[in-house]
């Protein structure tokens, strides 16, 4: 029987993220293997009001922007950053 392996990741949520997930952070579970993309999903699963602001938005792994195709890695930081506005 193959077992899936798994790695944790912790999520940071700043600004507006913060506000909509009710958190300023939030740990889950993926499979080895997984994405950025990988953890949006799960994310707008998790937190069905992130779905239409998580396109506009900054995300970093390892405090580096990065793009939805990076891989992640088990211990991963990943934190989300909603556009600034200021005047």
């Amino acid at each position: 029987m193959n077992q899936v392996k798994s790695i944790h990741i912790e999520v940071l949520f700043f600004a507006s993220a913060r506000e909509i997930t009710g958190s300023s952070n939030y740990r889950c579970e993926l499979p080895e293997g997984a994405t950025i993309e990988d953890l949006t999903a799960h994310l707008i699963e998790r937190f069905p009001e992130l779905a239409q602001r998580l396109p506009r938005w900054q995300i970093a792994l390892r405090q580096e922007y990065v793009n939805p195709q990076t891989p992640l890695s088990d211990g991963a930081e990943v934190a989300l950053i909603p556009p600034v506005s200021g005047g």
